[in-house]
């Protein structure tokens, strides 16, 4: 068996990168659903698969169970937004509707029974009584669990981002996927070979490649900083009033250029912004492009997310990259039903 025999489809679908993942498995990819119509474009032109613009509160399983077609296999995946699961969030202890997402999710899951299901979502959510109750329904309507922490890092991602993975099977027991060596992939061997652009500027030919503009303050702050370093091997002139607190010290990891030896930081949907974490380039006086975010989150060079002639829009590129599974986590997702399928269909 190989791996389109499995079809799948990738609920809250993002900007692609899951489907991306899944498909470079072997598994074939029947749609896409979201509810942001800016996912269309890079799901429809990457993926050449169907997407569908839906809330999926309001999709009847029926009509996604047709999605599947004929397929020997089907997998349903789910990754839910993250930001109701955050430590925000929670800490602040408000009922946010999205949550309810996961629970949707649930139930196209216990009406159409796929063979396989995975979700991938924030390290918080696990600890959360909401994940307990997800994982013991899906046992109880008669699948196989397994789910974890997982560091993308190990999975060729070059970028320490931990998430939670879980994988569940109808037809059997079912292990997540085995890191893929002991050597992590870096930033140097990321976005190395990207051409020089001062910020502000972007390169002509990958418009995607443009930095944001720095304050006279920040591009200071920026030419004083070591990669790898923070905000404390500034002279004291430079420090923001906010770190000058008895609070602000306690958070070196904004305002610094990340390490060329090691993986990045964990991207966010405000990477491209130097004061928003870590992501001031090793090097050059900027914060990293928006294609350098996304080679970061292990998409290709060539993948596209909007179309060549639309003018390049910071925050919203910015939550489709930051907020998308990194491709090759997705990969190391997929191999993994895909040979749990070739095992159990010996």
């Amino acid at each position: 068996m190989i791996g389109s025999d499995i079809s799948a489809v990738d609920v809250f679908c993002g900007a692609a990168g899951l489907s991306l993942g899944l498909r470079a498995s072997g598994i074939s990819i029947a749609a896409g659903i979201d509810i942001d119509p800016a996912c269309r474009y890079p799901f429809e032109e990457n993926i050449k698969a169907r997407f569908i613009e839906a809330d999926v509160t309001d999709l009847p399983s029926s009509h996604l169970a047709n999605l599947f077609r004929s397929a020997k296999f089907r997998l349903l995946a789910g990754c839910a937004p993250c930001q109701p699961f955050s430590g925000y969030t929670t800490k602040r202890r408000e009922i946010d509707t999205r949550w309810q997402l996961l629970i949707e999710f649930l139930r196209i899951v216990e009406e159409i029974r796929p063979e396989f299901v995975t979700v991938e979502n924030v390290p918080r959510l696990s600890h959360l009584p909401l994940w307990d109750q997800f994982v013991r329904k899906l046992k109880k309507i008669g699948y196989y669990v397994s789910w974890n922490i997982l560091d993308a890092a190990d999975y060729g991602v070059p970028q320490n981002r931990r998430r939670l993975v879980l994988l569940a099977s109808a037809l059997g027991s079912i292990e997540l996927p085995e890191p893929c060596g002991d050597r992590q992939r870096t930033v140097r061997w990321a976005i190395g070979m990207q051409p020089p652009i001062e910020a502000g500027m972007s390169n002509p030919t990958d418009p995607l490649h443009a930095s944001r503009a720095l304050t006279q303050p920040n591009l200071l702050r920026i030419r004083t900083s070591k990669a790898g370093g923070t905000w404390r091997d500034w002279p004291d002139e430079l420090r923001a009033e906010c770190h000058r607190s008895e609070r602000g010290r306690t958070y070196p990891s904004v305002y610094g250029r990340m390490s060329w030896d090691k993986p990045s930081p964990t991207m966010t949907t405000q990477f491209y912004g130097f004061g928003n974490g870590r992501f001031g380039h090793p090097e050059q006086d900027r914060a990293i492009s928006l294609r350098e975010g996304a080679l970061l989150q292990s998409f290709p060079p060539d993948f596209r997310f909007a179309p060549m002639e639309t003018r390049v829009n910071f925050r919203a590129m910015g939550r489709l990259i930051g907020n998308a599974v990194p491709p090759k986590l997705g990969e190391a997702i997929g191999r993994s039903i895909v040979e749990h399928a070739n095992y159990v269909s010996i």
